[in-house]
């Protein structure tokens, strides 16, 4: 069976990742990974130390684990002794910063404590489009260059566990978010000033420049947003 291809939507604050990652979902027809931060900082509030980074990042991991594994049958969460990912699994329970969870295909709990189900969107088999069979396809809302970019510019420094996830974590494809949506107050959002917006975009931009897998610039109005990332998606499925 084929991998699950994996597609990432990055770039700074208030750019229309979480839009961008919902509209894909549905018009793929499969599923879409939340952001844990949103979770975890609307749960615990919004001040932050450079630990709750850490907590955060590997909150990440366990749900993205989690989602991938639930789009990809052949794979088992609950392997004995494994890791997964990154994520140390005994027997049938999953150690992460999550809740426990038991058994496989235990995802809907993660999914469910991210926010309500939030990411599951119209299933997470493979559908026909123009005739052809897509890959089994999950869309992820930030991965971990952005825990690297908001460790190193918050707090000038970044945990080793980030950096050893991003250089072992693989995936298929980067929709990288431009500026040019108006910014939208969020009690979670810290940069509206152009300033730091400008410096985070140059910094995500040299990331992917800098990196091997492709990327494609999403940028101008979200429905022109959406139709430049149907296309690359398109390509890169070969449908």
């Amino acid at each position: 069976m084929a991998a699950v291809k994996k597609i990432v939507v990055i770039g700074p604050e208030s750019t229309g990742k979480s839009t961008l990652c919902e509209q894909l979902a549905k018009h793929y027809h499969t599923s879409w990974c939340p952001e844990y931060a949103r979770e975890y900082l609307t749960t615990n509030g919004p001040a932050y130390t450079f630990d709750d980074l850490l907590t955060i990042a590997k909150g990440q991991v366990a749900l993205e684990t989690a989602m991938v594994n639930r789009q990809s049958p052949s794979e088992r969460l609950g392997r004995a002794g494994s890791i997964v990912n990154g994520v140390e699994v005994h027997g049938e329970e999953v150690h992460s910063p999550w809740p426990i969870v038991h058994g496989e295909y235990k995802a809907e709990t993660l999914i469910q404590y991210a926010g309500g189900n939030v990411g599951v969107t119209a299933g997470r088999d493979s559908h026909m489009k123009n005739g052809n069979q897509q890959p089994a396809t999950i869309f992820i809302d930030t991965d971990l260059y952005v825990m690297k970019v908001w460790c190193e510019y918050v707090f000038s420094k970044c945990h080793t566990y980030i950096l050893e996830q991003i250089a072992l974590r693989k995936y298929d494809l980067y929709l990288f978010c431009n500026i040019d949506l108006p910014w939208e107050a969020d009690p979670l959002r810290e940069y509206p000033n152009e300033k730091p917006r400008q410096e985070l975009h140059r910094i995500y931009k040299d990331i992917l420049i800098n990196q091997t897998t492709p990327w494609v610039d999403i940028s101008g109005s979200y429905e022109v947003r959406l139709q430049t990332a149907i296309n690359a998606i398109d390509k890169l499925l070969e449908i």
